[in-house]
């Protein structure tokens, strides 16, 4: 009894799926049997096919990735076998101090125009357009031909079953139909990853793609560092300085005919100089602390954890050292996750581990805290996953909501 109900449930199935594979393979084939129904219906003459043709050829050029994309969903959802889809990312769009807007191809003067340009011209330079036309083209004769038996053999039972004379074409077509219904869907499957699988060539544009975003994010973060340094180092420390400079010159000369003041003005200018030490400090946060250029990452990831509200434990295993922008990032990448558990996670205790093998080195951060760490686009996590990827690095994120959270952070690499 249960290879039967088995065998029932899998036909049902089957045949769900392979309705859903023709609907999707029928699209753009039923663009064009319109296209050739308007022309028909303006009377065929010579000159009437130009308009139904650039709106067919419109349409399948509109409907090729949504077709792609939804074949690839399909088979992820029915095999578990993931297609990389390959489609070129746009890299952000920056202001330059000219006032114009560069998107990568040209400058334009608003940032509207340049995403818009941006778009287009990534849609006809990406590889995987043409790749998806092809595919959206022998899709039909495919997927779709072999897909559209089931149904097909439904019909032709529906409609021989109902006529008397017809009744033996009605069981061949439901034999048809229930014994195609569990193997038809399938070839989806091996079509859509011969045809739509990113190429070599184009999953090494992809990583050049990619680098070139990591490094375009990097400079927009150095030079937004730097102009914040310029704008306070003006507007804070350098204005303090030059009073304080004043209120010294004001003093030495009031020294013999107004002591009193003089002190007055001196001890304005202690304040002042005190006032000063303070915003040089906050300026200089995010630059890396002298201890982690003289002692490296171990050492400065220990005292960090002293200095930390959280009662954190640090267990180490890299001895030698590591490049020096690879030690700044984990730093700073440690520094943020404890800030983060302090802030958000409301936790109390911590625990960094630092480990060094052939592929690389891992530092594990973990707390207490209530956990839900969530990466969301903009936020602390989000670039901190950029900042390693610099460096061909991942970022493992484990917070379910009650906690605890840990973070794995793993960075290829070789000690100095």
């Amino acid at each position: 009894m249960k290879p039967l109900v088995s065998w029932v449930t899998s036909a049902c199935v089957g045949f769900a799926r392979a309705c859903a594979v023709v609907a999707v393979a029928a699209l753009v084939p039923a663009v064009w049997a319109a296209a050739v129904g308007l022309w028909i219906w303006w009377g065929g003459n010579p000159w009437s096919w130009i308009g139904p043709f650039v709106w067919a050829s419109i349409g399948t050029v509109a409907l090729s990735r949504p077709v792609c994309r939804t074949v690839r969903s399909l088979v992820a959802k029915w095999t578990g076998t993931v297609i990389p889809a390959g489609y070129r990312e746009a890299t952000p769009v920056t202001q330059m101090s000219t006032g114009y807007w560069w998107n990568g191809f040209s400058y334009t003067r608003t940032s509207k125009d340049a995403r818009r340009e941006q778009r287009m011209r990534l849609w006809w330079s990406d590889p995987a357009t043409w790749r998806d036309l092809r595919f959206t083209a022998i899709v039909p004769i495919t997927i779709g031909v072999i897909a559209a038996i089931p149904p097909a053999g439904a019909v032709a039972a529906v409609l021989g079953l109902v006529q008397s004379e017809s009744a033996q074409v009605g069981v061949a077509g439901l034999v048809v139909a229930i014994a195609s219904a569990p193997y038809a869907w399938r070839s989806a499957e091996p079509v859509a990853v011969r045809f739509l699988r990113p190429s070599s060539a184009m999953a090494l544009a992809e990583r050049v793609d990619e680098l070139t975003a990591q490094r375009a994010d990097t400079t927009i973060a150095q030079a937004a560092e730097i102009r914040r340094i310029e704008r306070d180092l003006h507007d804070g420390a350098q204005a303090r300085l030059v009073m304080l400079g004043l209120s010294l010159a004001t003093a030495e000369k009031l020294m013999e005919t107004d002591p009193d003041q003089a002190k007055a003005l001196m001890r304005e200018a202690r304040v002042g100089a005190a006032t000063s030490l303070t915003e040089l400090r906050e300026l200089v946060h995010g630059i890396n602390p002298p201890v982690l250029n003289d002692r490296g990452l171990v050492d400065a990831v220990r005292t960090l954890a002293m200095d930390s509200p959280l009662e954190t434990s640090v267990s180490a295993d890299v001895q030698p050292r590591l490049e020096p922008p690879i030690e700044s990032a984990l730093y700073f990448g440690i520094a943020e996750l404890l800030t983060n558990a302090v802030k958000h996670a409301h936790a109390t205790r911590g625990r960094i581990a630092i480990a060094q093998d052939d592929t690389g080195i891992v530092v594990e951060v973990e707390d207490n805290g209530r956990g839900g760490a969530d990466e969301r686009a903009g936020g602390g996590l989000a670039g901190l996953r950029r900042r390693i990827a610099v460096f061909d690095g991942t970022l493992e994120i484990t917070s379910p909501a009650g906690g605890p959270t840990h973070v794995r952070m793993m960075v290829p690499c070789a000690s100095l």
